[in-house]
């Protein structure tokens, strides 16, 4: 189904586009007709998902594929415990999709809205010193070439395409089903609580190495930091969720609709700011509860923000968080979003940002009404002063010459780009920018 384009959107409000068509495909035929139509017409085609992303990734001013009538469980190998699932399924469909088959994903980020392509594809991750992000799960994918062509990559296969293709920023072709490995499903016994910040710098490596999931928030101008520990339990373990007044008083009325007040207040009185953390602070309180691995990752978010992350060798982490402190104390900004500090196990997919090495992860926000730019700036020269990489779908100023020297198989990964998509079918500026012409 086609249709003339309509203004496009990400969920922050950042990236917009008018595409010149939109195309809704209902089957993995019609995704094939769709790219063989667009490359007749001159056009270029991306597919486009929940929009979660940050950065241009999505952005589609040629033809923009709408994947949403592409979703569901397309194949279940028991024996193994994978699920090929179409590529417009969204995260938050998991569950219902698995629980029938006793399974669940081995790891998560903390939003779910994001479609599984769209997912893989920019490197989204949990935390977990143990655990890789969401595309070290994937075992195969098939994806449509510039050509129209159908092309299945797995380990028998086309095996060689398979590190690029599980993490492959939408630049080589469009994704119409992947293979999950899945776990059998498990149970999380969380733990939430205030801590000294500087406590938890100096355990975080420990912590992240020996705690199942571990991460940390430290709201800008407290000396507090906000730490989770979620330690993994079998799934037919008791669970003790969190009430349903306790957790929509915790999760809907103060972590977003309170701090949504905060946030607007804070743009045109920012000398609230510090003020405002300091309450966040001292709301936040401690918190125990055991429930479904899905229901304890996931975090339900409606307060709009831009966010820019950098994945850095994880032993240079608290160094880089204590300078980022420095530099809002030194600039006199008033900082009203927390930063998120979380890990991941290192891994061999070659536009990973944990690839080759044990990995920590500082993430940084600010409000959306918000100018992110100098903030963003400042901290990413910090980043990039500890080696670190910026995570694809989210704000970055890099391009491809100083990315190249990041990631060891970038050169590779651009010669499976050059043989997937060489007249660029597949790209936009944002992907021109990252990874050349």
């Amino acid at each position: 189904m086609s249709a003339s384009g309509a203004r496009w959107s990400n969920w922050a409000g950042s990236e917009t586009v008018r595409p010149v068509r939109v195309e809704r495909p209902t089957s993995v035929g019609a995704v094939q007709r769709a790219v063989i139509a667009a490359a007749a017409s001159g056009l270029r085609i991306k597919a486009v998902g929940s929009g979660h992303s940050f950065s241009g990734i999505a952005v589609a001013p040629g033809v923009q594929l709408d994947l949403n009538d592409l979703s569901g469980l397309v194949s279940v190998d028991e024996s193994l415990g994978r699920v090929t699932l179409a590529a417009g399924t969204r995260l938050h469909q998991l569950p219902g999709l698995l629980a029938p088959y006793g399974l669940a994903l081995a790891n998560m980020g903390d939003i779910d809205r994001q479609t599984v392509a769209g997912a893989i594809s920019t490197g989204t991750h949990g935390t977990g010193g143990g655990f890789g992000g969401l595309a070290t799960q994937i075992t195969a994918v098939s994806l449509v070439a510039a050509d129209g062509s159908l092309l299945r990559v797995s380990a028998t296969e086309n095996p060689e395409l398979l590190p690029a293709a599980r993490l492959g920023l939408g630049a080589l072709g469009i994704l119409v089903d992947v293979t999950v490995q899945c776990v059998p499903r498990f149970l999380l016994h969380a733990v939430e609580g205030i801590e000294p910040l500087e406590e938890v710098l100096e355990s975080y490596l420990e912590r992240s190495r020996t705690l199942d999931h571990f991460e940390f928030y430290w709201f800008p101008h407290t000396g507090g930091a906000l730490t989770k520990t979620n330690t993994r339990l079998p799934g037919d373990a008791a669970g003790a969720p969190v009430g349903r007044l306790s957790g929509w008083v915790d999760d809907e009325l103060l972590a977003n609709g309170l701090y949504r007040g905060i946030c607007a207040i804070g743009t045109v009185l920012p000398g609230s700011v510090p003020g405002f953390n300091r309450l966040a602070e001292r709301l936040a309180g401690r918190r125990e509860y055991t429930d479904a691995s899905h229901r304890v990752f996931i975090s339900h978010r409606t307060v709009r923000f831009h966010e820019m992350e950098y994945a850095l060798p994880r032993h240079l982490v608290p160094a880089a968080l204590r300078e980022v402190r420095a530099l809002i104390d030194a600039r006199g900004w008033r900082i009203s979003f927390p930063l998120e500090v979380r890990s991941a196990a290192a891994d061999d997919l070659w536009l990973s940002t944990a690839q080759g090495r044990e990995t920590g992860y500082i993430a940084v926000h600010r409000y959306h009404r918000e100018d992110p730019a100098e903030y963003f700036h400042a901290v990413e020269a910090i980043m990039r002063a500890h080696d670190g990489r910026p995570h694809w779908g989210k704000v970055h100023y890099l391009d491809a010459e100083t990315l190249g020297p990041a990631y060891p198989r970038f050169a590779d990964f651009l010669l499976v780009r050059d043989r997937l998509d060489p007249e660029r079918r597949f790209s936009n500026s944002y992907l021109e920018r990252v990874l050349g012409r």
